[in-house]
């Protein structure tokens, strides 16, 4: 499994943790949108399309199995984080 393409969209909101939404395209073949790139304590860091449960935490909705697929997704949306055009977009306060 190859990641194929990213798309990076950076967030401008000065007192959120979030700094960008990914999408990935996994073998030009199957997409996983809503990827967050956050801010956190050691660094940014990627969190995965998740949902909210009926007791009030969240579920990944899609996630890698494996540790060294999470590095992968990691390392390359990171990457492709940093070398985007830095015009971010806000967003709406339920996308965070």
């Amino acid at each position: 499994m190859k990641i194929t393409n990213i798309s990076i969209r950076k967030v401008n909101k000065e007192d959120s943790r979030m700094k960008g939404i990914a999408s990935v395209l996994l073998d030009d073949e199957f997409a996983v949108h809503d990827i967050r790139i956050i801010e956190g304590t050691k660094g940014l860091f990627i969190a995965m399309p998740s949902r909210k449960t009926s007791t009030g935490g969240y579920r990944d909705i899609a996630h890698p199995i494996s540790q060294e697929v999470r590095s992968m997704f990691e390392r390359e949306i990171l990457d492709a984080y940093e070398k985007a055009e830095d015009t971010p977009s806000s967003i709406d306060d339920d996308e965070e």
